[in-house]
């Protein structure tokens, strides 16, 4: 009985090829006629190995006749309707790729919400209004009141719930006014050396930052005080010089008021400043500074005189 693959031909195109399909550098599509049938075949440049099988009857399936072929020791069997060519291939990677797309555009959204959420949970410094504008002189009958110089060592703020140790700095190289560090000493306020000690005739000025790139300094919340708020500066020799708010003003710092705020003054004149206003992203600066104005009003002996008297 002669093998039923003896008795067919492989047609590609208009060449007939007798006997098996040639080998072939990529996927090909052939015919096999055999026995006035004609099944469509899909060449996948996959040699498997054929054997006949005896025994077996001629003009049957198409993978009747032949043992079906293995590969590595599993049984390899491929079927398609016999109306169609063999489906194409899905591209491999196809489903990773949209799976990573829909991953790509999450991550997108989540990331816009996310600067959403910082934007609107951003906290920004008060600002003084107009009706705290106050002024700038003396408070009451206390303006000739003064103390004997005593360098400053900390400040408090009650009213904003601020305690800070005082650095004792002066000017840059640059001649402009020297200030904490914004990496490492925010949380510092700075009493400017070349002006009066607080309590002595004159103006005395303690610096400090608003904020930084992390979070709210120590002066963050400066420009909520009003007149009448009370400021205690602990001097060296165990004094505290109290002082009353008089006026909260903001001044841009294109026409800032340097000779009322670092001038002489009749009076024991203390006078708060930080940075405040809009916030220019070019320059990474604001745009104006708060200055807080009060005068002497009392001051409190060291706690060792306090209970001796």
């Amino acid at each position: 009985m002669a093998d039923a693959f003896s008795r067919c031909r492989y047609r590609k195109g208009n060449h007939a090829l007798p006997g098996r399909v040639p080998h072939a550098p990529e996927a090909i599509t052939a015919q096999r006629i055999c026995a006035g049938r004609e099944w469509p075949v899909h060449h996948w440049n996959i040699r498997l190995r054929d054997r006949a099988v005896v025994g077996k009857a001629e003009g049957g399936d198409i993978i009747r006749g032949r043992e079906q072929g293995r590969i590595a020791g599993f049984r390899v069997v491929m079927s398609w309707p016999q109306s169609g060519f063999a489906p194409q291939p899905r591209p491999r990677g196809s489903l990773r790729a949209r799976l990573a797309g829909i991953a790509g555009a999450l991550l997108i959204v989540a990331g816009a919400a996310a600067v959403g959420v910082v934007v609107t949970a951003q906290v920004h410094a008060p600002r003084a209004p107009r009706a705290a504008a106050g002024d700038t002189g003396p408070s009451g009958q206390n303006g000739r009141s003064s103390l004997p110089r005593s360098l400053p060592v900390a400040v408090a703020i009650p009213a904003i719930g601020v305690r800070a140790a005082l650095l004792h700095l002066g000017v840059n190289p640059d001649g402009t006014i020297a200030v904490p560090s914004l990496n490492t000493q925010a949380g510092l306020a700075a009493w400017y050396r070349y002006s009066v000690t607080p309590g002595q005739i004159g103006a005395s000025v303690i610096e400090g930052h608003v904020d930084t790139y992390h979070g709210p300094a120590v002066f963050f919340r400066l420009g909520a005080l009003r007149p009448g708020d009370r400021i205690d500066v602990t001097l060296a020799d165990g004094t505290t010089a109290v002082f009353r708010v008089t006026g909260v003003r903001l001044y841009l710092k294109a026409s800032f008021p340097a000779k009322a705020v670092y001038g002489a003054a009749g009076f024991a004149a203390l006078h708060l400043i930080t940075c405040g206003g809009v916030f220019d992203d070019a320059t990474g600066h604001y745009l104006s500074s708060t200055v807080v104005f009060a005068s002497l009003t009392s001051a409190r002996p060291p706690a060792g005189r306090r209970s001796g008297g």
